[in-house]
């Protein structure tokens, strides 16, 4: 099976656009293109589901264990052509210093030959030592290939490539230009969604085109194809028949969600009925409610003007109907947003105002511990000896304001800044929302296991009862 992974010396160096391109290249072919993205992250796996025509899922040293990380791989791959890992950072950044947490240990584990994309920005010959650097630091890992980037011009190539093949023997198999067109727009928390850009198909068939002349892509599949085969897929069973409906938030407010954890949702017999909250004026009839993430600030003014849809939410909230929202679905949860000297709003069934901050508020890894308000099982008794440590993700420029002081939150902040540097995971009748987005595996808990179980508890009437 065919499989490459995409890293650079460093972040921001053009490896999604370039990642994004050789996908969409690769796919012009009539390859099929199986995309995948280190770490945590939704905009970036976006862009390169939208270019391969499939979902793109997120292999991730925090909430997956190994074998976990092993078998997603295989088991998503099998049906592809090719498989592209985007990295994340640089190949051997991490918090772990001994790199079990970096890119290259993801490619070392999956057994993936890397494409190192390097940012030539003001160097010539002292690109050398940097890729003689990087070759030496891992003897283990096979760099198949260098994508020069950002070339200045024809004469700024050649002096590099000369300075490359003169000192090392990695050799060059594409070279792009500076070129601003190729940038995917950007904002506050990164690129902006493909579900919010416009001409993303254009920009998509842009990126294409300039892998297309300045990457060799035979030598890219070569590398692909030198891939250590990863081990065989285990057999999964196929999803019960559905006796629970989910209604999802879905559309450029609320698109923060893992392809994985949707499927677990329905693999754990639940069927998943996607509304659009700028639009529809009417919440599908269901018998529990997931708001993902998303930018609902960017969008504010279109969830204020849906203010019936907004009065249904908040009275099915009222009623005891279970409801689970991250970061985005936490702030239209609230009773308003208030961003660049505007305010609208919201659902306001969370008692607490929404305010943008012109710097992040939480960003990076999480660790929480539940405590007694937990409304779901929890994954270990709160408060006991050794109690379960949950790994997950925030990055929210958000932060609550006016929060009503009796509330109550179903997580203690371990590592992370949550709502309050302290806690996170508001708990108000049957809903429970909070900033950091969790993930549904062995190692977090499972959370969509036991939102499920909790629903099916809510509908026999041994849940919690309504706010």
């Amino acid at each position: 099976m065919a499989h490459l992974l995409i890293s650079a010396a460093h972040k921001s160096s053009g490896k999604t656009s370039i990642s994004v391109g050789i996908v969409a290249a690769l796919r012009a072919r009539n390859l099929s293109v199986q995309p995948f993205k280190k770490g945590p992250d939704y905009i970036d796996p976006m862009w390169l589901a939208r270019a391969a025509g499939r979902p793109c899922f997120n292999l991730d040293f925090n909430t997956q264990s190994e074998t976990e990380i092993v078998s997603l791989f295989a088991e998503r791959s099998c049906n592809a052509d090719l498989s592209l890992i985007e990295g994340n950072k640089g190949l051997y950044d991490g918090l772990d210093v001994e790199g079990r947490d970096s890119t290259a240990a993801l490619a070392k584990l999956i057994g993936a030959p890397v494409i190192l994309v390097v940012d030539v920005t003001g160097i010539t010959r002292g690109v050398a030592p940097l890729v003689l650097g990087y070759r030496a630091f891992d003897r283990e890992l096979a760099i198949g290939g260098i994508i020069l980037n950002r070339l200045a011009s024809a004469r700024h190539e050649t002096k590099v490539r000369q300075a490359l093949e003169r000192y090392t023997d990695v050799p060059v198999i594409g070279a792009i230009e500076r070129e601003p067109a190729l940038l995917v727009p950007e904002r506050h928390l990164g690129l902006i969604t493909p579900e919010e850009a416009e001409s993303r198909d254009e920009t998509i068939g842009r990126l294409r085109r300039t892998i297309e002349r300045g990457v060799d892509l035979d030598r890219v599949i070569a590398v692909a194809q030198r891939a250590r085969p990863p081990s065989r897929p285990p057999a999964t069973s196929a999803p019960g028949r559905p006796d629970i409906r989910i209604a999802v938030a879905r559309d450029s407010a609320f698109c923060f969600y893992y392809p994985d954890d949707l499927a677990a949702l329905q693999q754990a017999g639940a069927e998943l009925v996607f509304f659009n909250a700028l639009q529809d004026s009417s919440l599908p009839e269901a018998d529990a409610l997931f708001i993902g993430g998303g930018f609902p600030e960017t969008q504010m003014a279109a969830l204020a003007a849906n203010r019936v849809l907004r009065e249904q939410i908040r009275s099915a909230a009222e009623g005891g109907m279970p409801i689970y929202a991250e970061c985005g679905g936490l702030m239209y949860l609230t009773r308003s947003i208030s961003w660049n000297a505007q305010h609208y709003d919201m659902v306001g069934f969370v008692p607490a105002d929404t305010v943008m901050r012109d710097k992040p508020q939480g960003r990076g890894l999480v660790v929480l511990e539940e405590t007694d308000a937990m409304p779901w099982a929890q994954v270990a008794p709160a408060g006991a000896a050794g109690a379960a440590r949950i790994p997950a993700h925030e990055f929210h420029f958000a932060a609550l304001d006016q929060i009503d002081p009796s509330i109550r939150y179903a997580y203690r902040i371990v590592r992370g800044r949550g709502i309050d540097g302290r806690h996170d995971g508001i708990v108000k009748g049957n809903m429970l929302a909070s900033f950091c987005h969790l993930r549904s595996t062995a190692r977090s808990g499972r959370w969509t296991d036991r939102f499920i179980a909790f629903i099916h508890g809510c509908k026999r009437g041994t849940g919690k009862r309504s706010a």
